[in-house]
């Protein structure tokens, strides 16, 4: 973030502003919104400060900026036309570690103004931090029209109940249950939209005296997808918003547990290929530990939970124990990556199947069925399969698959980070170990298609004019002496 956001308390507390002006005006007008003393130095007052002034709603205190005016005041403002001026009071405004703001000028200001909602005593501030301030307007008229006008009507409602909620529930967890029933509801919504407050309060009373909310919690499977937190689902959005306790995988992306609700506690139990930071029995009796403390648990799993997820092993633990749970389907790294990719998985001239593998299997787990993975115009999506890479091509080809068979190795997939390595299945081992994990493999005649529909990231090769793009598109049908020659020549024309 390059700036923190905060909201300050101004009531009463004495704030300067530097000039009388129009643009001055905005901000006295919005200070005194906030019931802050305003106080003013200026030589001339436009018509509307001269007013505030004259009904002592501000104070003029002089008419030259002096740097001992800065000595009891809360935050400085300057508003001038005098781009020296100005300047002097930042300087002076820092040298005395005092928040300034110089109107227009962004490099002397240590705090900026936010475009503000107000749904008093609900307030929602958005930032650009100066980079974009049309965009920001834009935001704003779009969240004006979303937001309904009574949530300020809920919100002061919620203030006055507050001492009754925590004296009724003394665990926070029962406390937030009760709030969000009481937002939730359609009639409290409807009372406080037609300002019948008195009977919106009548409501609270009788809703606080029910006693219904659960003892046991609740654990919802959710799958994060491949990384694009664009590529969550809403209802996997609701429940890490709803959530009192998160444990998340090593795939999920920053960006997904980004969205997790800030007061929850994100408990991390990743596990990669050969080395398991935590056991799967310990994941299983977390997740029983906190929904029998009657929490709302999210198991949040990189892609799709029932797809190499264990998402069946630990619904079978929560089921024995008696624990409600639901699951939330996400996208699997074999469906975001292989389209971020611009890999089709199936195509009618190419592929008229798809077969989703793991190349990580229990010591136990039973041999792959290399005979049916092997047949041609399929499309074949490996996952946690780097590791066996070597193996892989050589099961593949020892059974029918062709040595030219194109391959694909898709890292980070979604995500800004992701790099592709193609090439043909004879040379799939140096593929894999060039790439970063997560990855994912994918063989078949498709893969042949990328270099003509990509379409994300610095890969994209969307202007057939591009001088890049026709290089790339050379570089993936030249020959090469071999896979290490051709990757070398990769990075050397995306450099």
């Amino acid at each position: 973030m390059n700036y923190f956001p905060f909201f300050a308390e101004l009531k009463n507390r004495p704030v300067l502003v530097v000039g009388g002006g129009d643009v001055a005006l905005r901000k006295i007008e919005l200070l005194l919104r906030a019931n802050a003393k305003v106080l003013v130095v200026a030589k001339e007052l436009h018509s509307a400060v001269k007013i505030l002034q004259d009904s002592a709603k501000i104070t003029l205190i002089a008419q030259e900026f002096q740097e001992n005016q800065l000595d009891n005041v809360y935050l400085v403002i300057a508003a001038t036309d005098d781009t020296a001026l100005n300047k002097r009071i930042f300087q002076a405004a820092e040298s005395k570690c005092r928040l300034v703001n110089v109107v227009d000028e962004q490099e002397h200001c240590n705090f900026i103004f936010p475009s503000i909602i107000d749904r008093n005593p609900v307030q929602i501030a958005i930032s650009s931090g100066g980079a974009a301030p049309v965009l920001i307007r834009l935001l704003r008229e779009k969240l004006e029209a979303l937001l309904p006008k009574n949530i300020g009507v809920m919100a002061a409602i919620a203030q006055r109940f507050r001492g009754a909620v925590k004296s009724r529930f003394l665990h926070i967890t029962q406390r937030r249950r009760f709030w969000e029933k009481l937002f939730q509801s359609a009639d409290f919504q409807r009372l406080t939209d037609n300002e019948r407050i008195q009977q919106a309060e009548d409501f609270v009373n009788e809703t606080l005296n029910q006693d219904d909310l659960p003892r046991v919690g609740e654990v919802s499977l959710v799958g994060a997808g491949p990384g694009d937190a664009g590529l969550l689902t809403l209802k996997g959005l609701q429940r890490i918003q709803q959530a009192d306790v998160v444990l998340y995988d090593a795939l999920v992306s920053e960006q997904v547990l980004d969205l997790v609700r800030r007061d929850a506690d994100r408990i991390s139990v990743g596990k990669r290929a050969g080395n398991h930071s935590v056991q799967q029995e310990e994941t299983n009796r977390l997740l029983v530990k906190y929904a029998k403390q009657g929490k709302r648990v999210v198991r949040l799993k990189g892609g799709d939970p029932f797809v190499f997820g264990r998402g069946g092993e630990e619904l079978e633990v929560l089921k024995d124990a008696g624990i409600a749970f639901e699951v939330v389907p996400g996208i699997t790294a074999a469906l975001g990556a292989t389209a971020y990719a611009g890999i089709p998985l199936t195509h009618r001239d190419h592929a008229q199947t798809a077969m989703f593998i793991t190349g990580h299997t229990k010591p136990d787990g039973k041999n792959l069925t290399w005979n049916t993975l092997a047949q041609g115009n399929q499309t074949l999506a490996v996952y946690m399969g780097t590791i066996k890479a070597a193996e892989l091509a050589e099961q593949l080809q020892a059974h029918g698959r062709k040595p030219n068979t194109p391959v694909a190795v898709i890292s980070h997939g979604s995500l800004p980070t992701q790099k592709i390595y193609s090439g043909e299945l004879k040379d799939l081992p140096k593929l894999a170990e060039n790439a970063a994990s997560p990855a994912l493999i994918v063989v078949g005649e498709t893969v042949a298609l990328q270099s003509k529909l990509a379409w994300f990231g610095q890969d994209a090769q969307q202007f057939v004019g591009d001088a890049t793009a026709l290089k790339l598109q050379e570089a993936s049908t030249a020959e090469f002496a071999n896979t290490s020659e051709k990757i070398t020549a990769y990075q050397t024309i995306a450099a």
